[in-house]
Parts: C-alpha cells; sequence; structure tokens
C-alpha cells in the first residue's frame, strides 16, 4: 500500500506531492570542447635520459617506447609535444614536470 493510500486509509489528508517540470530537449546546449593545448618538452644538459624517460611514464599515460621517442626527439630538436590535453590538466602537467626538474611548456594548440 503506498503512502498516499495509507494516509487516506487513516482518515489523514493525502498530499499531492509536486511534479517536477523537464527542461525541453530542445533547450539544452550540447557540451562545448574544451580549448586543446600542446605539454611540450625541452630539452635540457642537467637531466639524465633515462630520468627523463622514467618521469614522462610516470607523470603521462605515455608508455616508455613513446617517452623515448618524445625524450629523443626534444634531444635533437630543442622541442617535443608530449600531449595535447585541456589548459587545466595541461598547467598541471607543467607544475608535476618542473617539481622534477624538467623543463615544460604548455601553449595553445591551434588545430
Amino acid at each position: 500500500m503506498s503512502k498516499k493510500n495509507k494516509e487516506e486509509s487513516k482518515g489523514g489528508t493525502a498530499v499531492a506531492e509536486p511534479k517536477t517540470q523537464n527542461k525541453p530537449d530542445a533547450a539544452k546546449k550540447p557540451p562545448r570542447h574544451l580549448p586543446r593545448w600542446k605539454v611540450l618538452l625541452h630539452n635540457d644538459d642537467k637531466n639524465a635520459r633515462d630520468f627523463v624517460v622514467k618521469s614522462i611514464v610516470e607523470l603521462t599515460p605515455l608508455d616508455e617506447q613513446e617517452a623515448t621517442i618524445r625524450m629523443d626527439e626534444a634531444d635533437k630538436t630543442g622541442v617535443a609535444l608530449l600531449l595535447t590535453t585541456h589548459k587545466e590538466r595541461a598547467e598541471l602537467y607543467k607544475d608535476q614536470f618542473e617539481s622534477k626538474g624538467l623543463t615544460v611548456t604548455i601553449e595553445p594548440d591551434e588545430e
């Protein structure tokens, strides 16, 4: 027996619950994609190659093989794209790499 029916059987007053109005689907806006930001690793002469690869694997979703490729690129050209993500996460990556003594910058992805 529902609460409403119990109240009625006791002689009490039934209370109708307010209806919630759903917004029409047409009023919903599709989710916007966050702007993408590049996380760039810069070459330096103070960190060992193994430490750089280990740090990339630890801090990003990249595996050891991909981390080695990125580290080699930074070593040869001066900079390598680690990954692309939204701004807040890019800032977090930058802070995490800097806390390990590695140089990482972020910039908007213009694609």
